[in-house]
Order: C-alpha cells, then structure tokens, then sequence
C-alpha cells in the first residue's frame, strides 16, 4: 500500500474556515463593535477578536497522517467586570466547539474548546480584560 504524500500542517486553512466561520456569523457581530481580525489595526475600536497562534503537532494513524492544531482566540473588551468577554466567548464557543469546518485537503474530525483564562490589564487605568480561549482541531490527511 503506498501512502500519499505528506500534506503541509492545517493551520492555514483551519485559521481561514474559522475566520470565515466568525465574520459570517450576525449574533457574534452585534456583540463585537471592532469585528475579527487576525492582525488589527491600532485604531480598532472594543471589543474585538482576534485569531491567534496556532500550535500543530502530528498525530498519526496507521497507513495516514493527522494532526492536532491548537488555535488560540483573543477576546478584548474595555467593558467593566468580565461579562462582556464571557458572553463573547460563550458566542465563539458555540460557533466552534464540536461544529463541523470545511478544511479544503483536510478531513476535519471535531472541534473541542480546550481553555479558556479572562486576564486583566495591570497597566493604568486597567480597565483592559482579555479572554484567551483555546480550540484542539483535529484532522487528518484524506482517504
């Protein structure tokens, strides 16, 4: 049996299906005055979400391969206390967690929210809070 070759690592394509995911999706806009981004510009008003690192580790079967991609979300908002971010993040969430993406080279397996930390800014005036969520997207090369 010979076995195709490698594809890249699906960061990329995962990054774009879920960007796409999030900026076609009108409940999460109402709730985001700055949009999604995955580079924002300095004048970008709160809150807004950000897609962020992506970690891939091989995770191989046998006779193909997979992979294990970590993406990390950044929710920013200036609101006062956390509800603000968490509401944001209980949006993404449901529009990620154990949904199905479309991975063009890709077969996508499940979507799991992993983490999810709310961090104050410490810097004056601290009124900066900022939701790192984390998804483990796995997938694997076609059959």
């Amino acid at each position: 049996m010979t076995t195709p070759p490698v594809p890249a690592p699906p960061s990329w394509p995962i990054q774009k299906a879920v960007y796409a995911r999030l900026t076609g999706d009108p409940q999460l806009a109402d709730l985001l005055a700055g949009g999604v981004h995955d580079y924002t510009p300095e004048d970008t008003p709160y809150p807004f979400v950000v897609v962020g690192e992506a970690i891939d580790t091989p995770d191989n079967r046998h006779g193909g391969y997979g992979w294990q991609t970590v993406l990390t979300l950044h929710t920013w908002t200036r609101a006062e206390g956390n509800g603000q971010a968490f509401a944001i993040g209980a949006r993404l969430t449901a529009l990620l967690d154990h949904q199905p993406l479309t991975l063009p080279g890709y077969d996508h397996l499940v979507t799991r929210y992993e983490y999810g930390q709310i961090l104050t800014d410490p810097e004056p005036p601290g009124d900066i809070r900022h939701l790192v969520l984390r998804y483990r997207i796995v997938t694997e090369q076609p059959t």
